[in-house]
Parts: C-alpha cells; structure tokens; sequence
C-alpha cells in the first residue's frame, strides 16, 4: 500500500511540474531611435536573371551619418562624406522625412520632405542595436534592386 501511494504522489508530482508554457514571447524592438549606418548591401537582377551583390562598408565618416525616426512619424537623414582640400568629414546632405512602419509585417515607406521621392522597403532585422532596413528601387520593372543598410542603435 505504501509503495501504491508513494507511485501516485510522484505521478502527481510529475504531471504538475511536467506541463510549462510553450508560448514563446518574442520581444518587439522599436523603430523609434538614433541609427548610425554601418554597411549596405547593393543587390540588381535582371530580367534573364543574372544578378550581383556589392557589399560597401562605411568609412569612419560617413559611420558619422544619421538616421533618426522620431515617435511622431517624422525623421531626419543626414550623411556625411569626405570632401574638399584638405579633406574634411562634412554633412553634404539632411533631408526631413515621414514614415510609415507596420510592425506586423515590417514593411516601412519613407516620404522625403518637399520631394516627391518615396522610399519603400521592409525592415529585415530589428533588435536592441541592430537595424536591417531594405529598400526596394522599383524604378525599372526589368531590373530588380535593392539596397539593403545595416544600422547599430545610437543610445541616448
């Protein structure tokens, strides 16, 4: 009788402690924040399907550009380049913006200020400090491009 009730409180114990919550929770990171642009990834393929990927990383100056996406949906992309004699890291370039991201399906547009030029694209990777931003160039309907920016996370 004892070794009977002994089986049925381990058996008890291991159906209480055996069921755990499959649920996983996945952790969104927001958009929102300061990104310095590190590398892009430049990828064309064409109608026959031949295709290239070109890899540019960053110099130290143009790693001083800036993507800011505000929580009001407006933002701001200043870039940075090596100019002049003596040659100086200077803004050559920083443009307004609006943006539109749907969390749910990563698609983002970014809408620049007094242009008619329209950014569409998909965020591919976004955590803590990474940003993976692709942007499609739909401008020839025989060529496929796009660029993809890898960004790190600028803490305030």
């Amino acid at each position: 009788m004892k070794k009977l009730a002994l089986l049925f409180a381990g058996l008890s114990l291991m159906a209480t402690t055996a069921c755990k919550d499959d649920a996983v929770e996945v952790q969104e990171f927001p958009l929102v924040g300061t990104w310095q642009p590190l590398k892009e990834n430049r990828t064309e393929v064409d109608i026959n399907g031949a295709a290239f990927t070109d890899e540019v990383v960053y110099s130290t100056c143009q790693q001083e550009s800036r993507w800011v996406f505000n929580e009001n949906s407006t933002g701001k992309r200043t870039n940075n380049e090596e100019v002049g004699n003596p040659v100086t890291c200077s803004v050559v370039s920083a443009r307004n913006f609006s943006y539109v991201y749907n969390s749910s399906d990563k698609n983002v547009e970014i809408k620049y200020q007094g242009t008619v030029v329209s950014d569409k694209g998909k965020v591919t990777l976004l955590d803590a400090e990474t940003l993976n931003l692709k942007i499609d160039d739909t401008s020839n309907p025989n060529i496929y491009k796009s660029t993809t920016y890898t960004f790190k996370r600028i803490p305030q």
